[in-house]
């Protein structure tokens, strides 16, 4: 990954409701939400909602999938992933410092 895309994807999680939407997407899991959804469960209004769904998908952090009438807005895990990954990649100078409990998402 490179350092422009890491930037990318941190500077749109950087705002407190693309934080909370790209969360609960993530809880959610591989299923997704659709807009009506998460604008209901976040109390975010519909065109709030669209504007940061906007950012998101521009860092390329979610994705956005037709079905029929409705638009379905899932986390992109392998891009989460990659992030993560960029930043511990040369955690403690190489050296074991994750417990075992530690993972990567696996969804």
């Amino acid at each position: 990954m490179e350092n422009k895309e890491v930037i990318k994807a941190l500077a749109a999680l950087a705002q407190p409701n693309r934080l909370q939407i790209f969360r609960a997407l993530v809880v959610q899991g591989p299923g997704g939400m659709t807009p009506a959804v998460l604008a209901e469960q976040l109390a975010v209004p519909a065109a709030t909602l669209s504007f940061h769904l906007k950012e998101l998908l521009n860092a390329d952090l979610v994705s956005q999938e037709r079905s029929g009438r409705n638009l379905i807005y899932r986390a992109q895990f392998d891009r989460m992933n990659a992030v993560l990954g960029f930043l511990t990649q040369n955690c403690c100078q190489g050296q074991a410092c994750l417990t075992e409990t530690a993972v990567a998402c696996d969804c």
